[in-house]
């Protein structure tokens, strides 16, 4: 058991090390080989400290829990000194890796959290190197996949290489910008900074200055008054608006890039959604088919949520994939994932499996559509914002979920229908379906709140007078 934990702590360590190396690519012409060797040199220590630590410490026992926490400390800060050193899209993934509370070790998140606020500045020069350099990955890969016969790297090198000049385009992020600000104009609640036109360009970009506190920060918002709850659910809302009915997705969510701000004379707490170079344009079939899976994990239709996650590419995986997307043990997700929240001891399962299923969450990754990657993504950040609130899968957390992938379904069938009769038939049943949930949402009120166990309390007594 020891000898298993060991090797799959190694192999995780490696696997996160090849990760920052899979995200960068190399033109020795212009000194790409030393992020290289800093990469393999940092994964080679971190593996050799996990091997040699923990290996004649009995498992399980304090000492060796105790000597386990200090080589994730250890790790996680060769991890971070890697990231600052080689910049760029290594800077990115550490973002991504430091919002994983709910997954990765504690001295990880803690460590890596500091990329969200404090990462390095890189030259003009630095930034054009990211796209320029693409010579090699291919030789490393082919030699990655020679000593981990497991794993798959190939579709990070060609999501990154998509991905990375779209991100540099200012151009680009200014049109993101207005357009999603215009596509959440009903939302009161978001703030999205003003673009200056006539002084932007494709290099440079000037947009209106923003300030407030990480929404991930909980100390900053009960300080400053902020109901981390409403947060919470207006962060669900801005993001199931956007995956479900739009198709028109912020992917780059970390704690840097969304703040909070209340307003000194109204009162109101803001979101600011910053950085809008990356986003994921869903296709139509794709985001019915993940309405639909959604819709099916919330009610716990086992075989509707086999077949979704089947046509969006899981396979035999779906189980695993299922669990992927709600961050819940599969036990919880058969059970319906809004009946409980996460408890500790799942916790703890969801960062055993991530470690134990390893192998089968990179085949997984490498088979569904490439639209999935940065949702998925996007959802790990989410995520790990939730926790970090302690707001985490409420029951209420996934009431907006469904109204969204109702009105998307609902939405999309009367475009599909010719007959009045049929598109009369889905608004009613679609105003039908919003009007449960509404009603749901009362009883989940009164059943928290004062009014409700006096009217629970008063109906008992008046059950037992007649």
């Amino acid at each position: 058991m020891a000898r298993r934990a060991l090797k799959l702590a190694s192999l995780a360590a490696a696997a996160s090390g090849i990760y920052l190396y899979g995200n960068k690519f190399v033109d020795p012409n212009d000194f790409g080989v030393v992020r290289v060797g800093r990469a393999i040199a940092t994964t080679a220590v971190i593996t050799y400290d996990y091997l040699t630590s923990l290996r004649n410490v009995p498992y399980g026992s304090e000492e060796y829990d105790f000597l386990k926490s200090q080589v994730h400390l250890r790790s996680a800060e060769r991890l971070r000194e890697l990231c600052c050193a080689n910049r760029g899209t290594f800077i990115k993934v550490g973002q991504h890796l430091g919002a994983l509370d709910y997954l990765l070790p504690e001295e990880y998140t803690r460590t890596l959290k500091v990329l969200h606020s404090q990462a390095p500045q890189s030259t003009r020069q630095e930034i054009e190197q990211v796209i320029r350099e693409d010579l090699g990955k291919e030789v490393l890969l082919l030699i990655v996949k020679h000593i981990f016969p497991d794993f798959e790297f190939m579709w990070l090198v060609e999501e990154a290489k998509k991905n990375l000049p779209l991100e540099l385009d200012f151009l680009n992020e200014g049109r993101n910008a207005e357009r999603v600000a215009q596509m959440l104009k009903n939302f009161d609640f978001l703030k999205v900074p003003r673009i200056y036109w006539e002084f932007s360009t494709r290099r440079v970009l000037l947009m209106e200055f923003m300030e407030g506190g990480q929404v991930n920060d909980k100390a900053y918002m009960e300080k400053n008054g902020i109901d981390v709850n409403e947060i919470s659910r207006n962060l669900g809302k801005l993001y199931s608006e956007m995956i479900f009915v739009n198709g028109f997705v912020h992917c780059d969510p970390h704690p840097g890039n969304v703040l909070v701000k209340k307003c000194p004379d109204s009162g109101k707490a803001y979101i600011i959604l910053l950085d809008h170079g990356l986003y994921q344009v869903l296709s139509e079939s794709f985001r019915m088919d993940y309405c639909r899976l959604w819709q099916a994990l919330i009610k716990a239709d086992m075989k509707r949520v086999q077949k979704y996650s089947r046509r969006l590419g899981a396979g035999d995986l779906y189980p695993l994939f299922a669990c992927m997307l709600t961050a819940r043990s599969w036990e919880s997700v058969n059970r319906g994932i809004d009946q409980s929240p996460v408890s500790a001891s799942e916790d703890v399962e969801i960062r055993s499996n991530a470690a134990a299923y390893l192998p089968q969450i990179t085949q997984l990754l490498n088979s569904v559509p490439r639209q999935m990657l940065l949702l998925l993504k996007t959802n790990d950040l989410l995520r790990g914002i939730e926790s970090a609130l302690h707001t985490r899968a409420s029951a209420s957390s996934f009431l907006n979920m469904s109204r969204c992938c109702i009105r998307a379904v609902s939405t999309y069938q009367r475009s599909k229908s010719h007959s009045i009769f049929r598109r009369i038939h889905i608004s009613l049943t679609e105003a039908l379906s919003l009007w449960q949930i509404n009603l749901y949402e009362l009883f989940l009120w009164l059943k928290g709140s004062g009014l409700g166990n006096w009217v629970i309390a008063f109906l008992s007594r008046m059950h037992h007078s007649m």
